[in-house]
Parts: C-alpha cells; sequence; structure tokens
C-alpha cells in the first residue's frame, strides 16, 4: 500500500494493519450504499478506511504515553498470566460480552455485530454511568485485540491486549486500556470522575480474568 503522509497527522499504524483496515472499511462502506442503511457501520468503515489510507489510529494515539492529552486520563498497563491455553484465552475476551463478567466496572456490553459494540461502564461510588460505541480496530486470531470508541463518544475509551505463550498450557496477557474525557462542558464533568480510585478498579478488574478463567468453565 502507497504510504501518503499528512502533516497533521503522525504515522502510528504499520503496513499489515493499513491494508487490513483499508480493505475492511470499503467493504463495510460498500455493504451500506449496497443495503441504504446502517449508520454505525457506515460510521466504522469510514473510521477504518480513514485509519489504513492515512496510516494514523486514534486508538494508538490516546494511549501513547507521549500524548498531549494528559488531563483527566485514565491509562492503566498491566500483565496477568492465566493458567489456560492462548487459544482459548483469546476466543473468551474476544466474545466481548463476556468482558462485563470479570470487569465489574462493566455495567454492560452490547455486542452489534463483529466489529462494533455498545459499553457502559459504572464509576467508583455510585455517582453515575457513561456509555459509548466501540470498533475492533485490530483482530489477530490469537495475539491480539485492539478496539476504540468511536469519534462522537461522549468518552474517548481504547483498548490493545497482547496474548502469548508461557509455558504448554498457560498464556500471558498483557493489556492496555485507556479512558479520556473529551473536550468541553461534558468533558470536563466526565473527566472528574476518572480519578485514580477509577484507574484502580479498572486495573484490578484487568487481572480477574485470572480468577475468573481458572476457576470457571469457559
Amino acid at each position: 500500500m502507497k504510504k501518503h503522509h499528512n502533516p497533521l497527522l503522525k504515522n502510528n499504524v504499520g503496513s499489515t494493519e493499513r491494508i487490513v483496515s483499508a480493505l475492511y472499511g470499503s467493504a463495510l462502506l460498500y455493504d451500506v450504499i449496497a443495503n441504504k442503511k446502517g449508520v454505525l457501520k457506515g460510521l466504522a468503515g469510514g473510521y477504518l478506511l480513514f485509519r489504513g489510507t492515512t496510516g494514523y489510529c486514534p486508538v494508538y494515539d490516546v494511549i501513547d504515553n507521549d500524548n498531549p492529552f494528559k488531563t483527566h486520563n485514565v491509562n492503566i498497563k498491566t500483565s496477568v498470566t492465566v493458567n489456560r491455553p492462548r487459544s482459548e484465552v483469546y476466543a473468551f475476551w474476544r466474545r466481548l460480552e463476556n468482558l462485563p463478567l470479570f470487569m465489574k466496572h462493566l455495567d454492560s456490553l452490547q455486542v452489534i455485530d463483529e466489529t462494533l459494540s455498545h459499553w457502559k461502564a459504572t464509576i467508583p461510588g455510585g455517582v453515575g454511568t457513561v456509555d459509548w460505541t466501540s470498533i475492533i480496530v485490530y483482530d489477530e486470531p490469537n495475539e491480539r485485540i485492539g478496539w476504540s470508541s468511536l469519534a462522537d463518544s461522549p468518552v474517548r475509551h481504547a483498548g490493545n491486549v497482547h496474548f502469548k505463550d508461557a509455558g504448554e498450557f498457560a498464556t500471558e496477557v498483557h493489556a492496555v486500556i485507556s479512558y479520556h474525557a473529551p473536550a468541553g462542558k461534558i468533558g470536563e464533568g466526565i473527566g472528574r470522575l476518572l480519578n485514580p480510585l477509577f484507574e484502580k478498579v479498572v486495573k484490578k478488574d484487568i487481572e480477574n480474568i485470572k480468577k475468573f478463567m481458572e476457576g470457571n468453565a469457559v
């Protein structure tokens, strides 16, 4: 794929990801145009096509330690070893509706289609909830899953999870999860909720996959 550089957008997506994003985004947009319906699918297709053609991915920018949006940012990096085969751990996480089973800060997660899902998170202390729609931006079976909230979401949420063998029947799960309040008055309100307590809760939730998968049949 020929790379097009925009001086306003840094290139942070590899060649393979760009090709996959561009092809899948084009397919989604074609389906929307052919069937004349599917607003969310159209947004998702446009997002992936933008990602593929420009080489810029907002999800990577959000979780980048050097990104300028430091205020009201919750960035969690954690690793945990699960005593289950890698394919099993990946398959469990890829069924996104499973996430609220061990991530207690997630009130609900509704899968819309293969790439889109609607999330609702509970803010610690019972002060409220916030919800958004996310799209899978990268999916390499048994290796890696990446997702990001859509551009118009009330909270920017992004995640990347890598799965690595840790012996014959164990898996290292390396997760990076980010929550960021957007600009504006609404963002200021949400930003006050994204505090160190929330960060601690999310980190513990990610690590809970070990207890859940080792103590439950999946």
